[in-house]
């Protein structure tokens, strides 16, 4: 039996002119150095897509509304379990800032891979490209059938 503790936290996809959105964890935070997408700790009694709001505001400064759930990945830690649940986000008012010291960036999502992320963050990563090509194809093939 597994007696490690199991962690909830959120994350969101926060997409602007192309650009997605990711924080640098502070220093003094577990994976301090590394890049993932903000979010944070589910507490008790809020459901995922309040944790995720309330996380962006208290983080970010921003207002989004976390839409649909994108991924959700679980990854064992030396210590702990994380469930990742990554959101689509709506980005609703504000700009970005790092309230807690943290470095945000708007990249392309081509440049993900330039970035260290720690091993969920990677995995979802991965989905979204492969959610990435798979639009493209199907604009692609819009283009040629001639849909809009």
């Amino acid at each position: 039996m597994n007696n490690k503790p199991h962690i909830s936290v959120t994350a969101g996809l926060i997409f602007k002119d192309g650009r997605i959105l990711i924080a640098e964890r502070p220093r003094g935070y577990h994976l301090a150095g590394l890049w993932e997408f903000p979010g944070g700790k589910q507490e008790p009694d809020e459901t995922l897509e309040e944790c995720l709001e309330r996380e962006i505001k208290e983080e970010l400064g921003i207002e989004i509304k976390a839409e649909r759930l994108f991924a959700t990945v679980i990854h064992e830690y030396e210590k702990k379990i994380v469930s990742l649940h990554v959101f689509d986000c709506t980005h609703v008012n504000g700009d970005p800032k790092g309230l807690e010291g943290q470095d945000l960036k708007w990249i392309k999502p081509s440049e993900l891979m330039q970035y260290e992320f720690p091993p969920p963050d990677q995995e979802v990563i991965r989905l979204l490209v492969k959610r990435l090509k798979i639009m493209a194809h199907q604009y692609r093939e819009n283009l040629v059938s001639g849909v809009r």
